[in-house]
Order: structure tokens, then sequence, then C-alpha cells
């Protein structure tokens, strides 16, 4: 027998973009002829759908770890990665999507329902989608994106018209048993009911459903016994049925306190999304649709105890009906009092007619602000954060490893307004500036006056940006001082060897061995 679960923490994680592609095409005799490299794959998504054939969430309690498949990177040619493969995962009808901190994401409800619950990254584009009049032959292709990952909780709440309520061993799994073709576990000890059942019910032209909540006890709404964990179950019913027993073999307990135990957690129980009216306002659980189910009037005792209780409940304007789940008295009447609750139900249920959604082209917003700059200190020292969908996406795309690249994101940031936004916030020479999540961030020293420009990449090699090497063009002026103190120190290195040769120290010429001095040599020269 196959485990119900109806609440699981689901870890999704969406396919990578595949990296986009560095190549230059090759022919004969045209070693170089232009870039070719193919953009990158998408990653792929991660979808809930519903599925009329999925009644639980058991498939995610045993795999909650979900991934899709990764996009694959661009190639030569041209040619562009496959895009990563989509994940459909299968819901029942019914299931709220929360996250961590408990807000509804989603509520599925009908049947192909879907709630995107991470997206894939984008692939990265090739040398010949970045490449310009400018940048003709790039050296380097945009990184692919990882993949969005988040923790979502699924929590399945049963679709049905009417709930079936009260205490444990009522005979609410009996009297759906009776009423419809469910075959719920049937027992005669307590909490014999682990899980809802839903059953189909036919009274006259009028087909609903109803779901038989495990029994709850005092305190259920504070999580005590099983009442906690089902009580969601009733949020989407239209109407509800309190089952009393009245044939209870405790002392303590009676139908009417029954009764007022369980509306106390009813009301005492917080709806977060439940059955909404034509307005969408939220209906509590005490103030819906009632009906009283006295069962097992054809015991001994269970008779009497109808007799007893009934003149007060309707009194309290219930409307009470005496029926027995093991003989089927009163079924009949019960079921078609349902049906009259359900039509009612139906019929102030508007349904609109469908919104055809019609393409409006909207300009760009000019004042759309891309980024914004924020202070912060780290170790007593000024810190500039850049927050921004686009330059933290522009941060994952780009390769630190390749000069070329980084000075393409340095191009890209200055027409974006960086540089001048930083200079208005007032960052200084020398400042950190950190751009990008927590977990993926580069920090950086700025340095306003790097000039920006693929201009200026002509006299460099594909993968190198001249912008980065620490080599500066001298001036006009600064050439002819260096000319200048050149001469200066050839005539001061002759002066002091002209010096040197007055004063004997050396001779022009290296006296061979053997050789006779001249007549216009000095006499010491000659002795020696």
């Amino acid at each position: 027998m196959a485990a119900f679960v109806d609440r699981v923490t689901l870890h999704v994680t969406a396919g990578n973009g595949g990296h986009g592609c560095v190549s230059i095409r090759r022919e004969k005799f045209k070693p170089l002829g232009g870039p070719d490299g193919g953009n990158g794959g998408n990653g792929g998504d991660i979808v809930l759908r519903v599925s009329p054939q999925v009644t639980t969430l058991l498939d995610f309690h045993h795999l909650p770890h979900r991934k899709a498949g990764n996009g694959e990177p661009g190639k030569g040619g041209l040619r562009p990665g496959k895009q990563g493969e989509d994940l459909v995962l299968p819901v029942p009808a019914g299931t709220i999507v929360k996250n961590r901190n408990g807000d509804i994401l989603a509520d599925l409800v009908n049947p192909g329902d879907e709630y995107l619950a991470a997206a894939g990254g984008q692939g990265g584009l090739g040398n010949a989608a970045i490449s310009s009049d400018k940048r003709k032959a790039p050296g380097f292709a945009l990184l692919g994106i990882p993949g969005q990952e988040q923790d979502v909780v699924l929590e399945l709440k049963t679709v049905a018209d009417i709930a079936l309520v009260g205490y444990p061993s009522a005979g609410k799994s009996s009297l759906i048993a009776a009423l419809s073709a469910a075959r719920p576990k049937i027992a005669d000890y307590p909490f014999t009911t682990l899980v809802p059942n839903l059953g189909v019910v036919q009274a006259g032209e009028v087909r609903y459903t109803v779901a038989d909540v495990p029994g709850l006890i005092p305190g259920a709404s504070e999580g005590k016994g099983l009442g906690h964990e089902f009580l969601r179950h009733v949020e989407r019913c239209a109407a509800i049925v309190h089952v009393l027993d009245c044939a209870s073999l405790e002392s303590d307990r009676d139908p009417l306190t029954d009764l007022e135990v369980i509306e106390s957690e009813l009301a005492a129980y917080a709806v977060d999304s439940s059955f909404a009216g034509t307005d969408g306002t939220i209906v509590p659980l005490t103030e819906r649709p009632k009906l009283i189910a006295l069962n097992k009037v054809d015991m001994p005792d269970g008779a009497d105890m109808a007799e007893f209780v009934r003149p007060e409940l309707e009194k309290r304007g219930y409307r009470v009906f005496e029926i027995s789940a093991l003989s089927r008295n009163g079924l009949r009447e019960l079921s078609f009092a349902m049906a009259e609750l359900v039509t009612e139900a139906r019929s102030t249920v508007e349904h609109a007619a469908p919104v055809v959604d019609v393409p409006v082209i909207r300009p760009r917003s000019v004042n759309k602000k891309e980024f914004m700059i924020r202070r912060e200190e780290q170790n007593l020292e000024p810190l500039w954060r850049v927050v921004g969908e686009k330059p933290e996406r522009w941060i994952m795309q780009t390769d630190f490893s390749n000069d070329e690249a980084v000075g393409y994101l340095a191009d890209r940031l200055n027409r974006l307004g960086v540089e001048d936004g930083l200079f208005k916030a007032g960052a200084l020479p020398g400042d950190a500036v950190v751009i990008g999540a927590e977990e993926n961030s580069v920090v950086f020293d700025w340095e306003p006056t790097m000039a920006a420009g693929a201009e200026l990449l002509g006299g460099g090699r594909r993968g190198e940006d001249v912008r980065l090497e620490d080599r500066s063009r001298p001036t006009r002026e600064q050439k002819r001082a260096e000319h200048e103190e050149r001469k200066a120190a050839k005539a001061a290195a002759r002066a002091e060897l002209e010096a040197e040769r007055k004063a004997g120290i050396w001779t022009e010429s290296v006296q061979r061995s053997g050789a006779k001095p001249t007549e216009a040599q000095p006499e010491e020269t000659k002795e020696d």
C-alpha cells in the first residue's frame, strides 16, 4: 500500500547555461577568416504541473532533490549549443507552493496549472555575437549563467466539496464507504484513519466529492494528535458535515461537547488559502455551511442519545440527520442535503469570460534605474556596492582569466553609467568596489583614470587588453627631455674619460710586449 504524503520540502536546481565559444574561421588561403564561435544553450527550467494521475507527494518525499539539464557550450562554425532539457514535475490538484518563510508562491488547483519553480540559466554569447566594427575578432566569449536554485515547500490540500469532521472513531470512514465507492480502512480503535480519503457521491443529478478528514481531538489546531497535519484538507471544502458519535462508550463525552470542541478547533485554525467567494475573500471554517450527522443510531444507546440532543442542536440552527453508516439508515436524506449545499456553493461562483491577452508594445522607460550604488564600510574603509540586475549578470558572464573579457566588462559598466555613478557618490581612487551577490561577488580597486573603449584594443593580441598592462606612452616633451638627458650623460662621460687620460691614468693605446716607444711619448712612458 502506497504511503500518503501531503507536505514535503523540495530542493530544485535549474540547469546552467552553456558557455559561449571562442573560434576563428579557417579556410584555404584564409587562415583568419573572422570569428565564428556559437552561443551556449540555455539551461533547463523546473516546472510544477498539476496531473490528474498524481494523488500524493510521495515521489518528492523519496527524491527531494531535483535538477534540470544543463545547456551545452557553443561550437565553432556558428553552431549553438543544445538547450538544456526542462524538468516537468507532476503534482496533485490542490498543491500549495510556499517558500521557506511560509509565503504562498502558487496555488495549483486545476489540471494543467503550472508554476515555474526554478528558471534555467542564460547561455553565454560566442565571440561571433559580440564582435563589432571596433572589436572585429574578440578573443573571448561570455560565460553561461548558473540556473536558479531554491527550496520550496509543497503542501497538499484536498480538493473536495464536503468535509467530514469529528472525533476519532465517530464513523466518518464508515460513512464515506457507505456513500461512495471508496474503501478506507475501518476498525474499532481510535486513529484508524491516518490519511484523508476521498469519495465521489451521486445524489440525483448532482455529483460531488466528500473528504474523510482524520479524527480531531482537543488541541488539534496547536499540533496535537493528527489534526494539525490534516486540518488543511478542510480549507477547500464548501461545506462541513459534523459526524457525532451517539454511542460513545466514554462517560465524559457526549455529542454536544464533541461539537463544541471541534468547532473551537476549526475556529482556532489559521486559514491561509481556502475556499473563497466570488469577491475573493476567504471564508473562515466556522462560517461554512454545516450539517449535523448523528451517527450510530442503530445501537440501543445511540437512538436515545440522538433523540435527547436533537432539539438542542436544532435550537442552535443546525440541520440534523439521524443516520447509521452500518445499516445505511438516513443516508439518502443526508446525501441529498449535502447536494443542496454543493449546488448552492457552485451557483455563487461566477465564471468570468476568458480574458484574451492583447500584446501591448510599450517603449522602454528612459528614467528607469538600471543599478544603485550603496556605501558601506569594511575594516573602517569605505566599500561601494553596485546593486543591479545587469551588473550582477555581467559579472557572472565574465571570464576573469581573460584580460580582453575584463576590458569588455569595463566597457559595459562604463556605458551603463557605473563610473559616473561612483564619481557622484563620492568614491575616491583606490576605494574598494564590489559587484554581485555575496556568494559570487567580485571586489576590485576603483581606478577612474582607466580609459574605456574597444578602439584601444587595436595594438593588442586576442585575449589581451592593453589597458591592463603597466605601460604608458610618453609625450613629445618627455621624449625631448629624455633625449637631452642622454646627451648630457654622454658628454659628461666623455669629459671624465678625457680628464683621466690627461692625468695619465690610462693611455689611448695598449702597449704591446716588445714594441718600441715612440718619440712623442713622455719619458715616464719610455722607461716603463
